[in-house]
């Protein structure tokens, strides 16, 4: 299935139905009372969360989306049917937003969990709201009232425990096929990833965690370089961030400038909680640095080698401890 992180939908809800003005008649009643009734609901277009989901790609082909109109209320008080609504399935972590106001109306992140995007317009009253002592036999009734008409963007941003950061080639795909059974492709040049991969990674006692794959990041990918603002956003998501370097590489100032993207993107992907693997440490004599990166006390390194398994179990339980962290913290 491929891949699709946003989508712009045009919603028209349904209009409400007309209130009818009418008057009870019967055999011996030849003089009756206002009995017309209420018009229908229009219907909704609304989101739904499905956790089986992890595209907004459907919705790329099906742009405009249309909610039926109510009925039209009948004789003796009978209210009008009101319109079917449009339920439209989406992944959690779907975030919805007004494109012309560039509101937020709202996100997606549980299973069933529902959104409406664009309501329908209310049934008109029928005549018999109007009576009064004064006028007994009122001729009026309301219309219905229009629905709403919205365009509608909405970003998908992968609800994940773990993201990974890392420019091209840091092996992030490999590392995420090595921990978990996602098959990311994997191959030796820039951007082989595409499109964000999730997998779960298992421990044998049942425990496990979901994490990112995001594609790769490059100088300036905040201001749209490279893949940039379009696979950013993933890692507004994620609980703990888990920056990769490469051994081959000048791994201070790659992690900095990895910082620097981060920063200049949303200042507050700092205050996430962060570890730096340093990979393909199968590159070096005995699985030794020559010499260790100058980084932040507080966070913690760890050396890995994704094709060798070298410290793999390490990284594993390391990210586990982080993630505990998070929750005690956030249940204070």
């Amino acid at each position: 299935m491929r891949f699709a992180d946003y989508a712009k939908i045009y919603t028209t809800a349904g209009r409400g139905g007309s209130g009818m003005a009418h008057f009870r008649r019967e055999k011996y009643v030849p003089k009756g009372g206002p009995d017309g009734g209420d018009g229908g609901k229009g219907g909704d277009i609304t989101l739904q969360g499905n956790v089986q989901l992890n595209t907004l790609l459907d919705l790329r082909y099906r742009k405009f989306i249309k909610a039926k109109h109510g009925k039209d209320g009948g004789s003796a008080k009978k209210t009008g049917k009101d319109g079917a609504s449009v339920v439209l399935e989406v992944p959690l972590g779907t975030v919805a937003f007004d494109a012309e106001t560039k509101e937020r109306l709202g996100e997606i992140t549980e299973d069933k969990e529902k959104l409406i995007i664009a309501k329908g317009g209310r049934g008109g009253l029928g005549n018999w709201h109007f009576r009064s002592s004064t006028n007994q036999s009122p001729q009026h009734s309301q219309e219905g009232e229009e629905g709403e008409e919205r365009v509608v963007e909405l970003e998908l941003k992968l609800i994940a425990d773990v993201g990974l950061v890392g420019f091209p080639n840091a092996g992030k795909s490999t590392l995420l096929a090595a921990l978990s059974e996602a098959t990311p492709k994997i191959a030796d040049y820039p951007f082989t990833t595409l499109e964000p991969n999730l997998g779960v990674v298992k421990f044998s006692d049942y425990r496990s965690f979901v994490m990112a794959d995001i594609p790769g990041i490059i100088e300036d990918a905040h201001e749209g370089k490279g893949l940039g603002l379009q696979f950013l956003r993933h890692i507004e998501r994620n609980n703990l961030l888990l920056f990769m370097v490469g051994s081959d590489t000048n791994m201070k100032a790659e992690y900095e400038a990895l910082l620097h993207e981060l920063e200049s993107y949303r200042p507050d992907l700092l205050e996430k909680p962060r570890l730096l693997a340093i990979t393909k440490m199968d590159l070096k004599k005995g699985y030794k640095l020559d010499e260790a990166p100058e980084i932040e006390d507080d966070v913690d390194i760890v050396e890995i080698s994704s094709a060798t398994g070298h410290n793999m179990d390490q990284l594993r339980e390391k990210i586990w401890e982080k993630l505990q962290n998070v929750e005690e913290e956030e249940s204070l």
